[in-house]
Protein backbone atom coordinates (compact mmCIF):
# COMPACT_ATOMS: atom_id res chain seq x y z
CA UNK A 1 0.00 0.00 0.00
CA UNK A 2 2.78 2.43 0.87
CA UNK A 3 4.62 1.62 -2.36
CA UNK A 4 1.54 2.22 -4.52
CA UNK A 5 0.54 5.46 -2.78
CA UNK A 6 4.05 6.97 -2.78
CA UNK A 7 4.52 6.17 -6.47
CA UNK A 8 1.20 7.83 -7.31
CA UNK A 9 2.18 10.87 -5.20
CA UNK A 10 5.56 11.10 -6.97
CA UNK A 11 3.86 10.87 -10.37
CA UNK A 12 1.35 13.58 -9.42
CA UNK A 13 4.16 15.87 -8.32
CA UNK A 14 6.13 15.38 -11.53
CA UNK A 15 3.04 15.97 -13.67
CA UNK A 16 2.24 19.18 -11.78
CA UNK A 17 5.82 20.42 -12.14
CA UNK A 18 6.00 19.70 -15.86
CA UNK A 19 2.62 21.30 -16.49
CA UNK A 20 3.48 24.53 -14.65
CA UNK A 21 7.02 24.72 -16.04
CA UNK A 22 5.94 23.91 -19.58
CA UNK A 23 3.14 26.46 -19.53
CA UNK A 24 5.46 29.23 -18.34
CA UNK A 25 8.58 28.55 -20.46
CA UNK A 26 7.20 27.36 -23.82
CA UNK A 27 7.70 30.80 -25.41
CA UNK A 28 11.21 31.43 -24.04
CA UNK A 29 13.76 32.49 -26.66
CA UNK A 30 17.11 30.73 -26.91
CA UNK A 31 19.11 33.83 -27.74
CA UNK A 32 19.65 36.78 -25.41
CA UNK A 33 18.21 37.41 -21.99
CA UNK A 34 14.74 36.45 -20.84
CA UNK A 35 13.27 39.02 -18.49
CA UNK A 36 10.67 36.51 -17.30
CA UNK A 37 13.45 35.12 -15.11
CA UNK A 38 13.22 38.27 -12.99
CA UNK A 39 9.56 37.73 -12.21
CA UNK A 40 8.55 34.06 -12.32
CA UNK A 41 10.64 32.74 -9.40
CA UNK A 42 9.39 35.53 -7.12
CA UNK A 43 5.77 34.75 -8.01
CA UNK A 44 6.29 31.05 -7.27
CA UNK A 45 7.92 31.68 -3.92
CA UNK A 46 5.18 34.15 -2.97
CA UNK A 47 2.40 31.69 -3.79
CA UNK A 48 4.11 28.81 -2.00
CA UNK A 49 4.99 30.98 1.00
CA UNK A 50 1.45 32.29 1.40
CA UNK A 51 0.09 28.74 1.12
CA UNK A 52 2.40 27.52 3.88
CA UNK A 53 1.96 30.61 6.07
CA UNK A 54 -1.81 30.99 5.96
CA UNK A 55 -3.18 27.56 5.04
CA UNK A 56 -0.68 24.97 6.32
CA UNK A 57 0.48 27.17 9.22
CA UNK A 58 3.48 24.98 9.88
CA UNK A 59 7.03 24.90 8.55
CA UNK A 60 7.22 22.10 5.96
CA UNK A 61 10.66 22.92 4.56
CA UNK A 62 13.67 20.66 5.16
CA UNK A 63 11.50 17.61 4.52
CA UNK A 64 14.15 14.95 5.16
CA UNK A 65 15.24 16.67 8.37
CA UNK A 66 11.61 16.55 9.52
CA UNK A 67 11.52 12.81 8.80
CA UNK A 68 14.74 12.31 10.77
CA UNK A 69 13.29 14.28 13.67
CA UNK A 70 10.05 12.29 13.58
CA UNK A 71 12.00 9.03 13.76
CA UNK A 72 14.28 10.33 16.51
CA UNK A 73 11.98 12.26 18.80
CA UNK A 74 8.32 12.07 17.83
CA UNK A 75 7.78 8.31 17.77
CA UNK A 76 7.63 8.37 13.95
CA UNK A 77 4.51 10.51 13.91
CA UNK A 78 4.02 12.82 10.94
CA UNK A 79 0.86 14.89 10.59
CA UNK A 80 -1.81 13.92 8.08
CA UNK A 81 -1.43 17.16 6.11
CA UNK A 82 2.19 16.21 5.32
CA UNK A 83 0.79 13.66 2.87
CA UNK A 84 -0.15 16.42 0.42
CA UNK A 85 0.90 19.93 1.53
CA UNK A 86 4.55 19.48 0.47
CA UNK A 87 3.40 18.43 -2.99
CA UNK A 88 1.40 21.63 -3.48
CA UNK A 89 4.05 23.98 -2.06
CA UNK A 90 6.96 22.40 -3.97
CA UNK A 91 4.96 22.33 -7.25
CA UNK A 92 4.47 26.09 -7.01
CA UNK A 93 8.04 26.75 -5.91
CA UNK A 94 9.83 24.65 -8.54
CA UNK A 95 7.28 25.07 -11.31
CA UNK A 96 7.85 28.82 -11.30
CA UNK A 97 11.63 28.37 -11.28
CA UNK A 98 12.72 27.92 -7.65
CA UNK A 99 16.23 26.48 -7.63
CA UNK A 100 15.50 23.42 -5.48
CA UNK A 101 14.42 19.82 -5.96
CA UNK A 102 11.16 17.93 -5.55
CA UNK A 103 12.71 14.85 -3.94
CA UNK A 104 12.82 16.00 -0.30
CA UNK A 105 9.11 17.03 -0.41
CA UNK A 106 8.18 13.65 -1.90
CA UNK A 107 10.25 11.84 0.75
CA UNK A 108 8.35 13.75 3.45
CA UNK A 109 5.09 12.91 1.68
CA UNK A 110 5.98 9.21 1.41
CA UNK A 111 7.09 9.02 5.03
CA UNK A 112 3.88 10.76 6.12
CA UNK A 113 1.86 8.22 4.12
CA UNK A 114 3.67 5.39 5.93
CA UNK A 115 3.26 7.02 9.34
CA UNK A 116 -0.46 7.69 8.94
CA UNK A 117 -1.19 4.26 7.49
CA UNK A 118 0.57 2.71 10.47
CA UNK A 119 -1.53 4.71 12.90
CA UNK A 120 -4.70 3.97 10.91
CA UNK A 121 -4.10 0.25 11.38
CA UNK A 122 -3.04 0.83 15.01
CA UNK A 123 0.39 -0.73 14.57
CA UNK A 124 3.00 -0.63 17.33
CA UNK A 125 5.71 1.99 17.25
CA UNK A 126 8.42 -0.26 15.85
CA UNK A 127 6.31 -1.05 12.80
CA UNK A 128 5.24 2.57 12.31
CA UNK A 129 8.91 3.58 12.26
CA UNK A 130 9.52 0.89 9.63
CA UNK A 131 6.60 2.19 7.54
CA UNK A 132 8.08 5.68 7.70
CA UNK A 133 11.27 4.22 6.24
CA UNK A 134 9.23 2.33 3.65
CA UNK A 135 7.53 5.57 2.63
CA UNK A 136 10.90 7.26 2.12
CA UNK A 137 12.22 4.28 0.14
CA UNK A 138 9.09 4.19 -2.01
CA UNK A 139 9.30 7.93 -2.67
CA UNK A 140 12.91 7.76 -3.88
CA UNK A 141 12.22 4.61 -5.90
CA UNK A 142 9.05 6.05 -7.40
CA UNK A 143 10.37 9.43 -8.46
CA UNK A 144 13.73 8.14 -9.78
CA UNK A 145 12.72 4.60 -10.89
CA UNK A 146 15.56 3.41 -8.68
CA UNK A 147 14.52 0.58 -6.33
CA UNK A 148 17.99 -0.22 -4.95
CA UNK A 149 18.76 3.44 -4.31
CA UNK A 150 15.47 3.75 -2.39
CA UNK A 151 16.49 1.04 0.08
CA UNK A 152 20.08 2.25 0.40
CA UNK A 153 18.91 5.84 0.95
CA UNK A 154 16.86 4.80 3.99
CA UNK A 155 19.78 2.89 5.48
CA UNK A 156 22.43 5.54 4.81
CA UNK A 157 20.58 8.85 5.12
CA UNK A 158 17.69 8.14 7.49
CA UNK A 159 20.12 6.06 9.59
CA UNK A 160 17.66 3.35 10.56
CA UNK A 161 19.40 0.52 12.38
CA UNK A 162 17.64 -2.24 10.50
CA UNK A 163 17.40 -5.93 11.27
CA UNK A 164 17.13 -8.56 8.56
CA UNK A 165 13.38 -8.80 9.11
CA UNK A 166 13.09 -5.09 8.25
CA UNK A 167 14.84 -5.28 4.88
CA UNK A 168 12.06 -7.21 3.15
CA UNK A 169 9.32 -4.55 3.65
CA UNK A 170 11.72 -1.90 2.32
CA UNK A 171 12.47 -3.99 -0.76
CA UNK A 172 8.79 -4.73 -1.36
CA UNK A 173 7.91 -1.03 -1.09
CA UNK A 174 10.72 0.07 -3.43
CA UNK A 175 9.95 -2.57 -6.05
CA UNK A 176 6.22 -1.80 -5.89
CA UNK A 177 6.81 1.96 -6.27
CA UNK A 178 9.21 1.42 -9.18
CA UNK A 179 6.75 -0.94 -10.90
CA UNK A 180 3.97 1.65 -10.65
CA UNK A 181 6.35 4.30 -12.01
CA UNK A 182 7.20 2.00 -14.95
CA UNK A 183 3.50 1.48 -15.66
CA UNK A 184 2.82 5.23 -15.63
CA UNK A 185 5.88 6.59 -17.48
CA UNK A 186 7.60 3.66 -19.19
CA UNK A 187 10.75 1.72 -18.37
CA UNK A 188 13.30 4.17 -19.75
CA UNK A 189 15.89 5.55 -17.33
CA UNK A 190 15.22 9.06 -16.02
CA UNK A 191 18.20 10.52 -17.94
CA UNK A 192 19.18 9.37 -21.41
CA UNK A 193 22.82 8.28 -21.32
CA UNK A 194 24.73 6.41 -23.98
CA UNK A 195 28.20 5.30 -23.02
CA UNK A 196 30.40 6.26 -25.95
CA UNK A 197 33.66 5.24 -24.31
CA UNK A 198 34.39 2.55 -21.72
CA UNK A 199 36.31 3.12 -18.51
CA UNK A 200 40.04 2.46 -18.67
CA UNK A 201 42.37 1.99 -15.70
CA UNK A 202 44.67 4.83 -16.71
CA UNK A 203 41.84 7.21 -15.74
CA UNK A 204 41.72 6.06 -12.11
CA UNK A 205 43.85 9.03 -10.91
CA UNK A 206 41.46 11.44 -12.63
CA UNK A 207 38.45 9.73 -11.05
CA UNK A 208 40.02 9.98 -7.57
CA UNK A 209 40.95 13.64 -8.13
CA UNK A 210 37.40 14.37 -9.27
CA UNK A 211 36.12 12.65 -6.11
CA UNK A 212 38.31 14.84 -3.92
CA UNK A 213 37.11 17.93 -5.83
CA UNK A 214 33.50 16.81 -5.32
CA UNK A 215 34.22 16.43 -1.59
CA UNK A 216 35.40 20.02 -1.33
CA UNK A 217 32.48 21.28 -3.43
CA UNK A 218 30.17 19.35 -1.08
CA UNK A 219 31.85 20.98 1.91
CA UNK A 220 31.42 24.42 0.33
CA UNK A 221 27.78 23.69 -0.44
CA UNK A 222 27.02 22.37 3.07
CA UNK A 223 28.71 25.15 5.04
CA UNK A 224 27.49 27.91 2.75
CA UNK A 225 23.90 26.69 2.98
CA UNK A 226 24.06 26.61 6.79
CA UNK A 227 25.55 30.10 6.86
CA UNK A 228 22.95 31.54 4.47
CA UNK A 229 20.07 29.83 6.32
CA UNK A 230 21.39 31.37 9.52
CA UNK A 231 21.12 34.84 7.96
CA UNK A 232 17.55 34.21 6.74
CA UNK A 233 16.61 32.80 10.14
CA UNK A 234 17.16 36.20 11.78
CA UNK A 235 14.79 38.07 9.43
CA UNK A 236 11.03 38.60 9.51
CA UNK A 237 8.88 36.81 6.93
CA UNK A 238 8.54 39.67 4.44
CA UNK A 239 12.21 40.62 4.74
CA UNK A 240 13.09 37.00 3.97
CA UNK A 241 10.82 37.09 0.95
CA UNK A 242 12.27 40.34 -0.40
CA UNK A 243 15.91 39.33 0.12
CA UNK A 244 15.47 35.78 -1.18
CA UNK A 245 13.26 36.75 -4.09
CA UNK A 246 15.61 39.45 -5.37
CA UNK A 247 18.67 37.24 -4.89
CA UNK A 248 17.09 34.30 -6.72
CA UNK A 249 15.64 36.24 -9.64
CA UNK A 250 18.93 38.07 -10.33
CA UNK A 251 20.96 34.86 -10.15
CA UNK A 252 18.61 33.07 -12.55
CA UNK A 253 18.50 36.08 -14.87
CA UNK A 254 22.28 36.09 -15.31
CA UNK A 255 22.75 32.30 -14.98
CA UNK A 256 19.64 30.61 -16.47
CA UNK A 257 20.77 27.00 -15.70
CA UNK A 258 19.91 27.81 -12.06
CA UNK A 259 16.22 27.94 -13.07
CA UNK A 260 14.16 25.09 -11.61
CA UNK A 261 15.49 21.66 -10.73
CA UNK A 262 18.27 21.82 -13.30
CA UNK A 263 17.46 18.48 -14.91
CA UNK A 264 17.46 20.07 -18.37
CA UNK A 265 21.09 21.06 -17.81
CA UNK A 266 21.95 17.52 -16.71
CA UNK A 267 20.37 16.09 -19.89
CA UNK A 268 22.31 18.61 -21.96
CA UNK A 269 25.68 17.68 -20.42
CA UNK A 270 25.01 13.93 -20.58
CA UNK A 271 24.05 14.14 -24.26
CA UNK A 272 27.70 14.60 -25.26
CA UNK A 273 29.14 16.15 -28.38
CA UNK A 274 28.72 19.93 -28.64
CA UNK A 275 25.48 19.94 -26.69
CA UNK A 276 27.22 21.70 -23.78
CA UNK A 277 27.09 24.89 -25.87
CA UNK A 278 23.35 25.05 -25.13
CA UNK A 279 24.26 25.67 -21.49
CA UNK A 280 24.33 29.41 -22.15
CA UNK A 281 20.97 29.66 -23.88
CA UNK A 282 18.71 32.46 -22.63
CA UNK A 283 21.61 34.37 -21.08
CA UNK A 284 23.89 37.37 -21.66
CA UNK A 285 26.73 34.87 -22.09
CA UNK A 286 25.19 33.40 -25.26
CA UNK A 287 28.11 34.48 -27.47
CA UNK A 288 30.76 32.90 -25.20
CA UNK A 289 30.17 29.30 -26.19
CA UNK A 290 33.69 27.91 -26.31
CA UNK A 291 36.90 27.58 -24.35
CA UNK A 292 37.35 29.79 -21.33
CA UNK A 293 33.85 31.23 -21.65
CA UNK A 294 32.34 27.83 -20.83
CA UNK A 295 34.83 27.29 -18.00
CA UNK A 296 34.09 30.65 -16.35
CA UNK A 297 30.34 30.16 -16.81
CA UNK A 298 30.52 26.70 -15.19
CA UNK A 299 32.54 28.02 -12.23
CA UNK A 300 29.97 30.77 -11.68
CA UNK A 301 27.18 28.19 -11.65
CA UNK A 302 29.04 26.03 -9.11
CA UNK A 303 29.68 29.00 -6.81
CA UNK A 304 26.17 30.44 -6.98
CA UNK A 305 23.96 27.34 -6.96
CA UNK A 306 24.01 27.18 -3.15
CA UNK A 307 22.89 30.83 -2.97
CA UNK A 308 20.01 30.17 -5.38
CA UNK A 309 18.84 27.09 -3.46
CA UNK A 310 19.16 28.76 -0.06
CA UNK A 311 17.37 31.88 -1.29
CA UNK A 312 14.50 29.77 -2.63
CA UNK A 313 13.82 28.07 0.70
CA UNK A 314 14.78 31.10 2.79
CA UNK A 315 12.29 33.33 0.98
CA UNK A 316 9.39 30.98 1.68
CA UNK A 317 9.64 28.33 -1.02
CA UNK A 318 9.55 24.58 -0.41
CA UNK A 319 12.07 22.17 -1.91
CA UNK A 320 15.05 19.97 -1.22
CA UNK A 321 18.69 19.64 -2.18
CA UNK A 322 18.51 16.27 -3.93
CA UNK A 323 18.23 17.83 -7.39
CA UNK A 324 20.71 20.66 -6.63
CA UNK A 325 23.38 18.10 -5.67
CA UNK A 326 22.82 16.14 -8.88
CA UNK A 327 22.92 19.35 -10.91
CA UNK A 328 26.00 20.64 -9.11
CA UNK A 329 27.83 17.32 -9.45
CA UNK A 330 27.09 17.12 -13.15
CA UNK A 331 28.54 20.60 -13.72
CA UNK A 332 31.61 19.80 -11.56
CA UNK A 333 32.30 16.60 -13.50
CA UNK A 334 31.83 18.37 -16.82
CA UNK A 335 34.08 21.26 -15.75
CA UNK A 336 36.86 18.88 -14.68
CA UNK A 337 36.88 16.97 -17.98
CA UNK A 338 36.28 20.01 -20.19
CA UNK A 339 39.07 21.99 -18.52
CA UNK A 340 41.43 19.04 -18.88
CA UNK A 341 40.60 18.70 -22.55
CA UNK A 342 40.71 22.47 -23.25
CA UNK A 343 44.09 22.95 -21.62
CA UNK A 344 45.37 20.08 -23.74
CA UNK A 345 46.69 17.71 -21.08
CA UNK A 346 47.56 14.18 -22.17
CA UNK A 347 44.60 12.00 -23.10
CA UNK A 348 41.08 13.29 -23.69
CA UNK A 349 38.54 12.60 -20.95
CA UNK A 350 34.95 11.71 -21.99
CA UNK A 351 32.87 14.62 -20.73
CA UNK A 352 29.64 12.62 -20.54
CA UNK A 353 31.21 9.99 -18.28
CA UNK A 354 32.81 12.52 -15.97
CA UNK A 355 29.55 14.48 -15.72
CA UNK A 356 28.01 11.23 -14.51
CA UNK A 357 30.84 10.64 -12.02
CA UNK A 358 30.45 14.15 -10.63
CA UNK A 359 26.76 13.57 -9.92
CA UNK A 360 27.62 10.56 -7.77
CA UNK A 361 30.49 12.41 -6.08
CA UNK A 362 28.63 15.51 -4.91
CA UNK A 363 25.58 13.52 -3.83
CA UNK A 364 27.81 11.16 -1.82
CA UNK A 365 29.58 14.12 -0.22
CA UNK A 366 26.61 16.31 0.67
CA UNK A 367 24.50 13.41 1.95
CA UNK A 368 27.40 11.40 3.41
CA UNK A 369 26.00 8.50 1.42
CA UNK A 370 28.48 6.90 -1.01
CA UNK A 371 26.26 3.88 -1.73
CA UNK A 372 23.22 6.06 -2.42
CA UNK A 373 25.31 8.19 -4.79
CA UNK A 374 26.63 5.15 -6.62
CA UNK A 375 23.40 3.17 -7.00
CA UNK A 376 21.19 6.18 -7.70
CA UNK A 377 23.33 7.47 -10.58
CA UNK A 378 23.68 3.99 -12.04
CA UNK A 379 19.90 3.49 -11.93
CA UNK A 380 19.06 7.04 -13.08
CA UNK A 381 21.11 6.72 -16.26
CA UNK A 382 21.51 3.00 -16.84
CA UNK A 383 25.27 3.51 -16.57
CA UNK A 384 25.91 0.18 -14.85
CA UNK A 385 29.08 -0.43 -16.88
CA UNK A 386 30.64 2.52 -15.03
CA UNK A 387 29.89 1.10 -11.60
CA UNK A 388 33.55 0.88 -10.57
CA UNK A 389 34.45 4.55 -11.25
CA UNK A 390 31.12 5.67 -9.75
CA UNK A 391 32.07 3.85 -6.56
CA UNK A 392 35.59 5.33 -6.63
CA UNK A 393 34.44 8.91 -6.97
CA UNK A 394 31.73 8.46 -4.31
CA UNK A 395 34.16 7.02 -1.78
CA UNK A 396 36.80 9.69 -2.53
CA UNK A 397 34.23 12.46 -2.07
CA UNK A 398 32.86 10.99 1.15
CA UNK A 399 36.36 10.41 2.56
CA UNK A 400 37.19 14.05 1.84
CA UNK A 401 34.17 15.72 3.44
CA UNK A 402 34.07 13.42 6.48
CA UNK A 403 37.39 14.94 7.55
CA UNK A 404 35.63 18.30 8.00
CA UNK A 405 31.95 17.51 8.65
CA UNK A 406 30.85 14.63 10.87
CA UNK A 407 27.17 14.79 9.89
CA UNK A 408 25.42 15.26 6.57
CA UNK A 409 23.45 18.36 5.68
CA UNK A 410 20.16 16.80 6.83
CA UNK A 411 21.21 15.54 10.23
CA UNK A 412 23.63 18.22 11.48
CA UNK A 413 20.80 20.43 12.80
CA UNK A 414 19.45 17.58 14.92
CA UNK A 415 22.89 16.34 15.93
CA UNK A 416 23.73 19.70 17.51
CA UNK A 417 20.66 19.34 19.75
CA UNK A 418 21.31 15.68 20.56
CA UNK A 419 18.06 14.70 18.80
CA UNK A 420 19.48 12.43 16.13
CA UNK A 421 19.04 8.67 15.95
CA UNK A 422 22.15 6.96 14.59
CA UNK A 423 23.55 3.61 13.55
CA UNK A 424 25.32 3.51 16.95
CA UNK A 425 22.74 1.29 18.63
CA UNK A 426 23.52 2.51 22.15
CA UNK A 427 23.02 6.16 21.19
CA UNK A 428 20.00 5.26 19.07
CA UNK A 429 18.24 3.66 22.04
CA UNK A 430 19.08 6.62 24.27
CA UNK A 431 17.25 9.01 21.92
CA UNK A 432 14.00 7.14 22.61
CA UNK A 433 14.23 7.65 26.38
CA UNK A 434 12.24 10.56 27.79
CA UNK A 435 13.62 12.34 30.88
CA UNK A 436 10.23 13.17 32.39
CA UNK A 437 9.08 9.55 32.23
CA UNK A 438 12.22 8.47 34.10
CA UNK A 439 11.85 11.03 36.90
CA UNK A 440 11.22 9.70 40.39
CA UNK A 441 9.15 12.28 42.23
CA UNK A 442 7.99 10.23 45.20
CA UNK A 443 11.04 10.95 47.36
CA UNK A 444 10.56 12.84 50.63
CA UNK A 445 11.86 16.40 50.37
CA UNK A 446 13.36 18.07 53.48
CA UNK A 447 14.16 21.69 54.40
CA UNK A 448 17.62 22.91 55.42
CA UNK A 449 16.32 24.28 58.78
CA UNK A 450 14.78 20.98 59.92
CA UNK A 451 16.30 19.39 63.04
CA UNK A 452 17.74 15.90 63.11
CA UNK A 453 14.73 14.68 65.15
CA UNK A 454 12.36 15.74 62.37
CA UNK A 455 14.68 14.15 59.84
CA UNK A 456 14.48 10.82 61.67
CA UNK A 457 10.66 10.93 61.50
CA UNK A 458 10.88 11.47 57.73
CA UNK A 459 13.30 8.56 57.40
CA UNK A 460 10.96 6.26 59.34
CA UNK A 461 8.23 6.80 56.72
CA UNK A 462 10.42 6.46 53.64
CA UNK A 463 11.98 3.44 51.94
CA UNK A 464 14.72 5.38 50.13
CA UNK A 465 18.17 6.30 51.41
CA UNK A 466 18.45 9.68 49.66
CA UNK A 467 16.60 12.89 50.57
CA UNK A 468 16.71 16.09 48.45
CA UNK A 469 17.09 19.33 50.43
CA UNK A 470 15.21 22.34 49.00
CA UNK A 471 14.58 25.86 50.27
CA UNK A 472 11.25 27.66 50.45
CA UNK A 473 11.47 28.59 46.74
CA UNK A 474 11.97 24.94 45.76
CA UNK A 475 15.63 25.41 44.76
CA UNK A 476 17.82 22.38 45.37
CA UNK A 477 20.33 23.04 48.17
CA UNK A 478 21.89 19.59 48.52
CA UNK A 479 21.22 15.98 49.54
CA UNK A 480 20.98 14.02 52.76
CA UNK A 481 22.36 10.49 52.42
CA UNK A 482 21.21 7.94 54.95
CA UNK A 483 24.66 6.40 55.26
CA UNK A 484 26.14 9.79 56.24
CA UNK A 485 23.90 10.21 59.31
CA UNK A 486 23.55 6.59 60.39
CA UNK A 487 26.00 7.15 63.29
CA UNK A 488 23.97 10.01 64.80
CA UNK A 489 20.35 9.22 63.93
CA UNK A 490 19.94 6.88 66.94
CA UNK A 491 21.23 9.42 69.49
CA UNK A 492 18.19 11.35 70.81
CA UNK A 493 20.38 13.85 72.65
CA UNK A 494 21.46 15.21 69.26
CA UNK A 495 17.99 15.56 67.77
CA UNK A 496 17.66 19.26 68.64
CA UNK A 497 21.32 20.15 68.13
CA UNK A 498 21.90 19.40 64.47
CA UNK A 499 19.99 20.85 61.55
CA UNK A 500 19.78 19.41 58.04
CA UNK A 501 21.97 22.24 56.76
CA UNK A 502 24.75 20.88 59.02
CA UNK A 503 24.89 17.33 57.68
CA UNK A 504 23.58 17.68 54.10
CA UNK A 505 26.10 17.27 51.25
CA UNK A 506 26.32 18.73 47.80
CA UNK A 507 25.25 16.64 44.85
CA UNK A 508 28.13 15.25 42.74
CA UNK A 509 26.27 16.66 39.71
CA UNK A 510 22.86 17.98 38.73
CA UNK A 511 20.86 16.92 35.70
CA UNK A 512 19.13 19.72 33.83
CA UNK A 513 15.69 18.60 32.67
CA UNK A 514 16.52 19.80 29.13
CA UNK A 515 19.67 17.68 28.81
CA UNK A 516 20.00 14.99 26.15
CA UNK A 517 20.07 11.42 27.41
CA UNK A 518 23.59 10.86 26.12
CA UNK A 519 24.75 13.82 28.22
CA UNK A 520 23.00 12.41 31.27
CA UNK A 521 24.66 9.03 30.86
CA UNK A 522 28.03 10.77 30.61
CA UNK A 523 27.27 12.53 33.93
CA UNK A 524 26.54 9.22 35.62
CA UNK A 525 29.71 7.73 34.19
CA UNK A 526 31.89 10.67 35.22
CA UNK A 527 30.52 10.95 38.78
CA UNK A 528 30.08 7.19 39.42
CA UNK A 529 26.83 8.15 41.20
CA UNK A 530 23.79 5.84 41.26
CA UNK A 531 21.26 8.64 41.82
CA UNK A 532 21.35 12.26 40.64
CA UNK A 533 18.90 15.12 41.26
CA UNK A 534 17.08 16.77 38.32
CA UNK A 535 16.55 20.54 38.25
CA UNK A 536 15.11 23.06 35.81
CA UNK A 537 16.90 26.07 34.34
CA UNK A 538 16.31 28.04 37.56
CA UNK A 539 17.76 25.32 39.77
CA UNK A 540 14.39 24.22 41.16
CA UNK A 541 14.18 20.57 42.17
CA UNK A 542 12.11 18.36 39.83
CA UNK A 543 12.93 14.84 40.97
CA UNK A 544 15.61 12.15 41.16
CA UNK A 545 16.91 10.01 38.32
CA UNK A 546 18.54 6.66 39.00
CA UNK A 547 20.66 4.44 36.82
CA UNK A 548 18.38 1.49 37.57
CA UNK A 549 15.31 3.22 36.08
CA UNK A 550 17.36 4.20 33.00
CA UNK A 551 18.62 0.65 32.53
CA UNK A 552 15.10 -0.79 32.82
CA UNK A 553 13.73 1.67 30.26
CA UNK A 554 16.78 1.10 28.06
CA UNK A 555 16.12 -2.63 27.96
CA UNK A 556 12.44 -2.13 27.17
CA UNK A 557 13.26 0.13 24.22
CA UNK A 558 15.97 -2.24 23.00
CA UNK A 559 13.54 -5.16 22.98
CA UNK A 560 10.76 -3.10 21.36
CA UNK A 561 12.77 -1.57 18.53
CA UNK A 562 15.47 -4.06 17.73
CA UNK A 563 13.78 -7.40 18.18
CA UNK A 564 13.98 -9.68 15.13
CA UNK A 565 10.47 -10.98 15.74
Amino acid sequence: MVGVLTALAAHALKMALHFIQGSLTKNFANIGANYYYLVLPIVGILLAGLFVRYIVREDISHGITKVLYAISQRKSRLKAHNTYTSLIASSLTIGFGGSVGAEAPIVLTGSAIGSNLGRLFKLEHRNIMLLVGCGAAGAVAGIFKAPIAGVVFVIEVLLLDLTMSSILPLLVTSVTATTIAYMLTGTNAMFAFSQVEGFTFDRIPHVILLGIACGFVSLYFTRSMNWIEGIFGKLTYWKKFMLGGVMLSLLIFFLPPLYGEGYATIETLLAGGDSYKNLMDDSFFYILKDGWGIIIFSILIILTKVFASSATNGAGGTGGIFAPTLFLGCVVGFLYSYSHNTIGLSGLLPQENFSLFGMAGVMAGVMHAPLTGTFLIAELTGGYDLFLPLMMVSISSYATIILFEKHNIYSMRLAKKGELITHHKDKAVLTFLDIESLLETDLEVVKPDMYLGEMVKVISKCKRNIFPVVNDEGVLMGLVLLNDIRNIMFRPELYQRFKVSKFMVGSPAEININMAMEEIMNLFEDTKAWNLPVVDNEGKYKGIMSQSSIFNAYRDVLVEHYSEE
